[in-house]
Order: structure tokens, then sequence, then C-alpha cells
């Protein structure tokens, strides 16, 4: 057996398991990850542009817009950190949850939740 046809086997598992654990992480990135790659600013309109982004009133009553498919985050906001728990989670909240995990960075989240408390703060 040549050497040189022998390299390529040698190396073909510790090249799938990198591209393994790469489309893992891609799909299922930790929380450290989602910090390091998706860091904003911490601010209402970063927030409501994650909102739009993510058509979070399709679902939530969000500044007295939206819909009613699941609870009213206009008025009725809970503690910063509940609100940053469903965010982060949501299936750790509530096992059956329709809300998806939007894999949110931590800035996102605060971000977010400064909007919300703008929004809720300018309706009557």
């Amino acid at each position: 057996m040549r050497p040189e046809s022998f390299m390529p086997r040698k190396l073909f598992l510790p090249l799938l398991i990198l591209l393994a654990l790469g489309f893992y992480l891609l799909v299922f990135p930790p929380r450290w990850l989602l910090n390091l790659t998706k860091r904003v600013e911490v601010s209402p309109q970063v927030g409501a542009a994650l909102v739009e982004k993510h058509d979070c009133r399709g679902c939530h009553v969000i500044g007295g817009q939206g819909a009613l498919n699941a609870p009213k985050l206009d008025k009725t906001l809970s503690n910063d950190e509940t609100l940053y728990a469903w965010l982060a989670n949501p299936r750790a909240m509530r096992p059956n949850t329709a809300m998806p995990n939007f894999r949110l960075s931590d800035s996102e989240i605060r971000a977010i939740i400064a909007y919300l408390k703008v929004s809720s703060s300018a309706l009557p």
C-alpha cells in the first residue's frame, strides 16, 4: 500500500467529526456562541426591529396591534427575568408551548424587553 493513498482514509473520520460538530453548533448553538455572534445594541429601536423580524405580532398583541393567539405583551408585562426566560428558551418555561425558540442572544433579548417596556408604557 502506498502511503499517499492511505493518508486520506486517516483524515476522513476526523473531518467527518468536525463537519458533524459544525453542523450541530449551527443548528443548536449554545448561549455563549449566540452571545458572541449575535451581539446587538440594547435599545427599544433594535428591539422593535427584532419584533418585526421574528413576526412576534403574528401571535402576540404588542402596542395594541397583533393577533390574539398568545398572551398580550402590551400591558401585562411579566418581570424582566420571566420575559428573559421565555425568550431564551420557551420550552423550558412550558414544554408544550407553541412558541418557537428563536435562538436569541442575551443582548437581543434585552433589546426586545426594552421595546416591550416602551410600547406598553406608551399605551393609555
